[in-house]
């Protein structure tokens, strides 16, 4: 199995790049994002590789960072998502903003990859909310405020005052960490109001 794959820059496709490792040329397919950021033509490249094996092919996927392969393989585990779901992404998201998006139940962010609808975006958020936490650099009480929220558990000041903000245009994420912080800053048992009222202070700082 390929892991890792370290060599020069051959030439590039539309979607792949190949990759002259000891005179033997490697077709890889690499999410959008990543192709752009290889070197020129003649120049050294390192990619770690992701290989699919089918009746009628075998495939290399390549990716800047090991998260990102990490991701590609947790992808594909959803129901409906293939390699190209996949890349595309990885195409338009760095492995840390997928996490974070997941983590935050934020289908807006997964939807802007191409391909991926509603339907499909719902999915990823379902069937990896429990992976994504390992991975976001979101802080915790982000974290906890927006889950609570998704799950229908949050108390009710809180839940209300995420509410508010996202009907006022914030998205949830933004809304959901200011809450987060003005739930910290004024104490538990802070009222819906007072948590609006923080919130939008935290937002217009």
């Amino acid at each position: 199995m390929i892991g890792k794959l370290k060599g020069i820059v051959d030439s590039y496709g539309e979607d792949h790049v190949v990759l002259d490792v000891h005179g033997v040329g490697y077709q890889v397919h690499c999410p959008s994002r990543v192709l752009q950021g290889l070197p020129r033509t003649g120049e050294a490249a390192v990619l770690f590789i992701e290989t699919l094996v089918r009746e009628d092919m075998i495939r290399l996927y390549g990716f800047a960072q090991e998260a990102e392969r990490e991701w590609f393989r947790l992808l594909m585990t959803v129901q409906g998502v293939g390699a190209k779901v996949a890349l595309a992404v990885l195409g338009v998201l760095k492995a840390g903003e997928i996490a974070n998006a997941i983590a935050l139940g934020d289908k807006a962010t997964i939807s802007r990859a191409p391909g991926v609808g509603k339907r499909v975006a719902e999915r990823i958020l379902a069937e990896l909310k429990d992976k994504a936490p390992g991975y976001a650099s979101i802080d915790a009480d982000t974290l906890a405020v927006a889950q609570a929220v998704g799950d229908d558990v949050a108390a009710r000041p809180v839940a209300e005052a995420v509410s508010a903000l996202t009907n006022l245009g914030y998205a949830q994420p933004q809304a959901s960490a200011a809450v987060a912080r003005a739930l910290k800053a004024a104490g538990e048992a802070a009222t819906t109001e007072t948590l609006i009222r923080l919130g939008l202070r935290e937002l217009a700082q």
